[in-house]
């Protein structure tokens, strides 16, 4: 399952929402023998140290379950950082040879709420990726072919046993509607805002902005390479929903000697100026408040010339037009059980 060119065109570009950065969180592992299955959600491409040992074996950066002297499978359940439509998945083997599942499979689940793993575990799970080849020490990327249905959890089964490096699950976040009430982040991941497009990401992803909390490091941020000429570095995003935003956070934590001089935000559809061009410090969280503009769905950041950001927050309201919609696309996505036990005098009016 290497060889998955098409593949990673079509879904790699959504966020892995999977990821413990963005707020997903390893429920339950049937067996971590050798590694902890914690280890799947990190940030980052896993470590090796081929002289690392401990007293049960080699060390690995990754999941490791005992070799199966009986039938059966392994398994591994991980929630979420927010409900989505998942599109593909990324089982990654890598510094795995010799100890890789030949075969895996993902099943997802839907439950709203906080539930415990006990009921997570008795869920009602649906294919996302049947049984499959994996191979070993290498990216097994495979696209999501089934209807689209709004998944919280994911159930990564390896078949029988063996060892991964990284799980990635990319997927489409769904604006929940009971989140959309007042005055919200409409950029947030969480919520399913995302970067539409960017000037250059030579350093560190773009997407790296809209993620929840603050910079713990520089490369935990979006950062551009060195200008030489007359141009400035840009990136667009496109909200979870249409809003009227009022104001804006432009962080540039952890960015010292490499800060942008100033930034602009525009409506990227309209041209229209939601805040003009302003001096930027470095290593600040800053805050402005934004121009009117009506309704937004693409908002461009401009940096000048070059450097990079920690974190972008784009605060507005959902206009009530967009209300019905958005509702109504989030139940049609919900398994039908589970949208029929929705208590709906929780949306916003």
């Amino acid at each position: 399952m290497a060889d998955q060119g098409a593949a990673e065109t079509g879904f790699r570009g959504l966020p892995d929402v999977a990821s413990r950065m963005l707020g997903g969180a390893v429920l339950y592992a049937n067996d971590e023998f050798y590694a902890d299955a914690h280890n799947l959600i990190a940030p980052g491409p896993a470590a090796h140290d081929p002289a690392a040992f401990g007293v049960r074996g080699k060390l690995y950066d990754g999941w490791e379950t005992r070799r199966r002297r009986e039938p059966g499978e392994d398994f591994v359940i991980v929630r979420l950082a927010a409900p989505a439509v998942v599109r593909g998945v990324n089982i990654d083997t890598a510094h795995f040879k010799g100890n890789y599942p030949p075969f895996g499979s993902v099943d997802g689940a839907t439950l709203l709420g906080y539930p415990p793993v006990g009921e997570v575990i008795a869920a009602e799970w649906a294919p996302l990726v049947d049984k499959t080849d994996l191979e070993g020490d290498c990216a097994n990327l495979a696209a999501v072919t089934t209807v689209d249905r709004l998944v919280t959890h994911v159930r990564l089964t390896i078949h029988p046993d063996g060892g991964v490096a990284r799980l990635r699950v990319f997927g489409e976040v769904i604006p929940d509607p009971r989140d959309l009430g007042g005055r919200v982040d409409l950029a947030a991941l969480r919520r399913g805002g995302r970067v539409e497009s960017c000037s250059n990401m030579f350093f560190a992803a773009p997407a790296n902005v809209l993620f929840p909390g603050r910079a713990q490091v520089m490369s935990d941020g979006w950062e551009t390479a060195r200008r030489r000429d007359d141009g400035n570095d840009w990136l667009v995003v496109r909200l979870a929903t249409p809003g009227v935003l009022h104001h804006a956070v432009i962080d540039t934590s952890r960015f010292v000697g490499n800060a942008p001089g100033h930034a602009r935000l525009s409506d990227a559809e309209s041209g229209t100026e939601l805040l003009p061009r302003t001096p930027l410090l470095p290593d600040t969280e800053h805050r402005f408040r934004l121009r009117p503009a009506g309704q937004v769905r693409l908002v461009r950041l401009d940096i000048y010339p070059d450097g990079g950001i920690s974190r972008l927050r784009l605060a507005g309201v959902v206009p009530a037009a967009e209300h019905e919609p958005i509702t109504r696309r989030w139940l049609d996505l919900l398994p039908p059980s589970v949208a029929a036990a929705v208590d709906q005098s929780e949306f916003f009016d």
